[in-house]
């Protein structure tokens, strides 16, 4: 059955395979980070904060605010949508100015490995658009 992108289905989803997944531990072992995630244009509910939370390697997905985050990373929904689907790399979004990157930038250089690994573990979910 598939659920809504970034619903709350959705991150209790991710959350499950995050935590079963051994690439996804490898990755975040050692980091400790929290990003915030401004989606704009979010059909039927404009914009739209998400959250990634690593702590001590483990690692949290949710909807919503966090209080003072390390990274602050903006993109259009139809952005997210693509680098959710692997129709788009990260950094080829950062270059080519698609997603702003607010924050720690040299926090962000470390999780590569970690953000890369996210899409793999996340892959077996139905999702809707």
């Amino acid at each position: 059955m598939a659920v809504k992108f970034q619903s709350e289905e959705y991150f209790q989803a991710a959350n499950e395979a995050l935590r079963n997944s051994e690439e996804v531990a490898s990755a975040a072992k050692g980091h400790n980070v929290v990003l915030q995630v401004l989606t704009k244009d979010f059909p039927g509910e404009g914009d739209k904060k998400s959250f990634i939370r690593i702590d001590k390697g483990a690692i949290l997905v949710g909807s919503g605010e966090v209080e003072d985050p390390d990274i602050t990373i903006t993109q259009d929904y139809d952005i997210a949508v693509q680098l959710d689907k692997g129709e788009l790399n990260p950094q080829v979004a950062f270059m080519e100015r698609k997603i702003k990157v607010k924050g720690n930038l040299m926090k962000v250089m470390s999780l590569q490995k970690l953000l890369q690994a996210l899409g793999p573990a996340t892959q077996h979910i139905e999702r809707e658009y």
